[in-house]
């Protein structure tokens, strides 16, 4: 059976002890009655007569379960088949009897007989392989799961073939009636992940596609397949004198009060796309297709990904889960811990809470972390554990726990065939529980319940801190009404806020919606539950009215606040690192008011341990793009993507998990790859306006700071788009044909714009052509031919100094290579070097001349700054050729090139020096172009951003950073004098 699994050999022995055998005194009766309902059956008078582990495990599940009693006396053919030969073959052979029962009972009544006489022998079977634990409790509710699935397959079969056979439906199949119907039943909660328990009902939403066309009046279709479901209702769970088969629910289809039973695919869809509802996406994030038309069922539970998994974190959905819990709580009257009269499920440390625990997560990541988007319970809690989202503590417990209360919920169940969870709440029965989960007494039980109910409210509670009172510990703090209320007041003062009057008149006007964030009552009650801890941390910054004034300023530019509110609510660490990004980044905060979703990739607990690689970022923007999407959604995706992952990028370096090198870095590769996706989808939209080129290829050189992987949190790129085609192709094939050189053209510039061009998700990249081939009198494409008989016959100095930073970055890998050849060739080809140094130092005089530094701060353009190390970087690599070792070249990163040719070009020591200074103006650069708006001033910056840099670069004071700067600076501008002015090469 595809749906079982093997039991897992970490499972806890104590959760798996077989039930304890009743004594002789409890069973000889129901031993007496057995013999007599066996009287005609020799086999099993044999097997009674004989004292064996099998008999007095049966006897002691009659003693303890009337249902097993009453089918093991009334129905004795069922005892013998368990207890002869493999449990997984009688199982096995159940469900595929069940799944054919359609092909031999024509008759709906004969139908609904032989289900419920398999269904008999089943639950009996399954029963006692799980009381002798020959079978564990994942295996039993994978069985029972494929056994209705098997259930609900036969009857869809069978009222299709029916209604084939009365002239309602046409059907494609008449040996597989399911096939190509279009009707799909779909398996929620416990049936869509293979964990159903012993009474299940089973909750399904049935769908059907009206372009399968198989009923003959179309107009009459959602009456007639409305009805067959009907049927199918009866069938399942209609008592008769051989019992049911699956009590069916079909409640969970959308609008459940005013909806037909089956209703169209796109009417289905359209309705969660428009108004699904938060524990709608709970439930199908289980959800499976169960039977009839499969691949219906599968497309339609695939196109639903999307509002289950939403792209951005959604903290307002968690509250919502957990306001539903509540609701359960209030309705059902829960109260504390018991274990008399305790609901197992829906209770206070229950089962519900463990698969709202992984849910929850699951709502929260499953949209950018694909691997999250599983449906059995155990093994999400897998997954969350691999991605870092709980630890394999967390993990085992949850995974024990859960595993546990389903065994006595099974036990509770087999009693009687109720649909409880609800222990017993006397002591004669939950004694017989405790029995049946093999304890030698009820009190071990108890505790052993107890504790594990504590267990899971413990960590299901973590989830939702949220909750707690306003007081939480810091004394009386109301913000309500016109005047200060002096309780708050003193608080306040206490907390270390120097005006506590004016801030508590601040605090006031938030709550009376004066900005957009607040203007909803749910927004404010967020903001409410928040207020303890957020003034906490602003307290615990040593300026805390400084930083609630600029908690003020930022909540003023929020478009919305009950996303970042419910988020911030969820995780306190949040909340902290918002308050120090708004002290020490404004252009961080600035980004967070206008876009605060670029917040939801904080959630990722793997954030500050995982590094941004380049393998890393692709996998993200792969799950973020999948689908099919527009042209235009591409567009917005990437921009989405791309913000989020500038401002993850910056938030890694500002708590110093990365380096500035290494920020630079990730930020080119996340240029990279957007570069890619934008390319890939101006490609489809060119060739669906006018075909393809024949022998047609294109690829994107990087050059300056793209190009050399030091890009910044706002550079823009720098690029040249290079094509090559089949000499003889003169127009392309399309619908609407142009020539190679316009078709070229309108492919850059509709990349140009893909990139650059303002949506409602703001810019990509700002894009600079100017580096090509004449600037910016040429073509924004050029042929590779072109562009290698430019580079060999008209290029400036300056532009073979910009191509040493050159990088392929996408396209066509044949084209690629052919680049990067010759990339080599003019690179390495011998240079009049009085000539180079000349061309070198009159652009480096030129450029302080019109663009002079404004400060030491200015470390791009200062006497020994940026421009020096990459000039100095860029003369020596033209003039490698004279090493004999440059066939593979240094690569494009200022630092490579150092380190490969200084040491025997200028020097050791020189190259050493030259390091780290590149090195320490990377580290500032990189943070000062990812916090402040413009230009570092040590007067004006704000105080927390100066402790930022000098934490990042280890300097203890600006002063002792400025000194080293302008001694850096001097031996930089040094050696640039010596390599460039006085052509000192060794």
């Amino acid at each position: 059976m595809s749906n079982a699994q093997p039991a897992d050999a970490n499972t806890d022995s104590d959760d798996i002890l077989p039930v304890r055998p009743a004594s002789p005194q409890q069973w000889q009766e129901h031993l007496s009655d057995l013999r007599s309902a066996a009287a005609e059956q020799d086999d099993l008078s044999g097997f009674l007569e004989a004292d064996s582990p099998e008999r007095t495990l049966l006897l002691t599940a009659m003693s303890l379960s009337p249902y097993l009693r009453e089918i093991a006396l009334t129905h004795p053919e069922c005892v013998l088949p368990t207890f002869d030969g493999n449990p997984e073959s009688l199982l096995d052979e159940l469900v595929e009897r069940a799944k054919g029962a359609w092909r031999d009972d024509a008759a709906e009544v004969d139908l609904m007989r032989s289900l419920r006489r398999l269904k008999r022998q089943f639950a009996f079977s399954l029963a006692l392989f799980d009381l002798g634990r020959r079978l564990d409790t994942r295996t039993i509710t994978a069985w029972l799961s494929a056994f209705a699935r098997a259930c609900v397959s036969s009857t869809v079969n069978h009222l299709l073939l029916t209604a084939h056979n009365a002239g309602k439906v046409l059907l494609k199949d008449l040996d597989d009636p399911s096939r190509g119907s279009g009707l799909a039943v779909i398996g929620m909660g416990k049936l869509g992940s293979s964990e159903l328990n012993y009474s299940s009902d089973i909750d399904l939403v049935v769908i059907y596609d009206p372009q399968a066309a198989i009923v003959v009046d179309r107009d009459e279709a959602t009456d007639v397949l409305s009805r067959m479901v009907r049927r199918l209702i009866h069938i399942m769970q209609e008592r008769t004198a051989d019992g049911y088969v699956f009590r069916t629910d079909l409640r969970l289809r959308p609008d459940p009060g005013s909806t037909p039973l089956a209703l169209p695919y796109d009417a289905a869809l359209n309705y969660y796309e428009g108004r699904g509802q938060n524990w709608e996406r709970a439930a199908y994030i289980k959800a499976d297709v169960a039977a009839g038309d499969l691949q219906t069922g599968s497309t339609f539970c695939r196109e639903l990904t999307p509002f289950i998994f939403r792209k951005y974190l959604d903290y307002v959905a968690i509250a919502d889960i957990h306001s539903i819990k509540r609701q359960i709580h209030a309705h059902k009257g829960f109260g504390e811990i018991s274990v008399y009269g305790h609901n197992v499920k829906l209770g206070r440390g229950g089962i519900r809470e463990i698969e709202f625990f992984v849910q929850t997560q699951q709502l929260i990541a499953g949209g950018r972390m694909p691997a999250l988007r599983t449906k059995p319970t155990e093994k999400t809690l897998g997954a969350l554990a691999e991605a870092g989202w709980i630890n394999a503590t967390t993990q085992r417990s949850l995974r024990n726990a859960y595993w546990f209360l389903r065994d006595i919920e099974h036990r509770i169940q087999m009693r009687r065939d109720e649909q409880t969870h609800v222990l017993p709440d006397n002591e004669e029965e939950l004694g017989e529980i405790a029995q049946l989960m093999g304890f030698e007494t009820t009190e071990r039980f108890a505790r052993r319940l107890t504790a594990t109910l504590k267990l899971v409210e413990k960590h299901y509670a973590r989830l939702f801190e949220h909750e707690k009172g306003l007081s939480a510990g810091s004394g009386n703090l109301v913000f309500t009404g016109d005047e200060d209320d002096p309780d708050t007041i003193e608080t306040l003062s206490k907390m270390g806020f120097e005006r506590p009057s004016d801030m508590s008149r601040v605090i006031r006007t938030w709550h009376y919606g004066r900005y957009r964030a607040t203007q909803t009552a749910a927004a404010r009650k967020r903001l409410t539950e928040l207020m303890p801890q957020l003034l906490q941390i602003f307290a615990d910054t040593g300026r805390a009215d400084e930083t609630l004034l600029k908690f003020d300023a930022f909540l003023s530019g929020l478009p919305a606040g009950i996303q970042l509110f419910s988020l911030l609510g969820n995780n306190s660490g949040l909340m902290s690192l918002l308050v120090s990004i708004m002290g020490s980044a404004p252009k961080l905060a600035n980004i967070i008011s206008r876009r605060p979703h670029v917040f939801d990739g904080m959630l990722d607990p793997t954030l500050l341990s995982e590094l941004p690689t380049r393998a890393r970022l692709s996998e993200r923007l792969e799950a973020f793009l999948e689908g099919d999407l527009a042209h235009e959604e591409v567009l917005d995706r990437l921009r989405i993507f791309a913000s989020e992952q500038k401002f993850l990028i910056g938030v890694r370096l500002l708590t110093g998990a990365i380096d500035g090198a290494r920020a630079a870095r990730a930020f080119s590769h996340l240029a990279d790859l957007s570069i890619q996706a934008a390319m890939s989808a101006v490609r489809s939209e060119m060739e669906a306006a006018h075909g393809g080129i024949a022998g047609g290829q294109a690829a994107i050189v990087g050059l300056g700071k793209l190009g050399s992987l030091e890009m910044t949190a706002e550079s823009d790129v720098d690029m040249i788009l290079l094509y090559a085609h089949d000499p003889d192709c003169m127009e392309s094939d399309g619908a609407k044909p142009i020539d190679p050189v316009r078709y070229y053209a309108r492919f850059t510039q509709r990349l140009v714009s893909a990139l650059s061009a303002p949506t409602a998700e703001g810019v990509l990249y700002e894009v600079d052509l100017r580096l090509r081939p004449s600037g910016n009198k040429g073509p924004v494409a050029t042929s590779i031919k072109s562009f290698r008989k430019y580079q060999q016959e008209e290029a400036w100095t300056w532009e073979h100094m910009a191509l040493t930073r050159a990088r392929i970055v996408a396209g066509d890998e044949t084209l690629a290579d052919e680049a990067r050849g010759f990339f080599a060739e003019i690179l390495s080809r011998k240079r009049d070097i009085e000539k180079t140094a000349s061309d070198v130092e009159e652009m480096r005089q030129r450029i302080e001349k019109e663009k002079p530094a404004a400060s030491i701060w200015d470390l791009k353009l200062i006497p020994g700054g940026l421009i020096d190390i990459e000039f100095i970087a860029q003369f020596l690599r033209l003039h490698a050729s004279r090493l004999d070792q440059t066939q593979d070249g240094p690569g494009t990163q200022t630092k490579a090139v150092l380190e490969a040719l200084a040491p025997s070009m200028i020097g050791g020591d020189a190259g050493a020096r030259l390091i780290e200074a590149l090195g320490l103006y990377t580290q500032i650069s990189q943070i000062v172009r990812l916090c402040l708006e413009g230009a570092f001033d040590p007067e004006t910056s704000p105080q927390a951003f100066k402790e930022l840099m000098l934490r990042g670069v280890d300097f203890p004071d600006i002063g002792t950073l400025e000194a080293e700067l302008k001694d850096v600076s001097a031996d930089v501008r040094h050696i640039f004098i010596q390599i460039v002015h006085e052509r000192q090469l060794l």
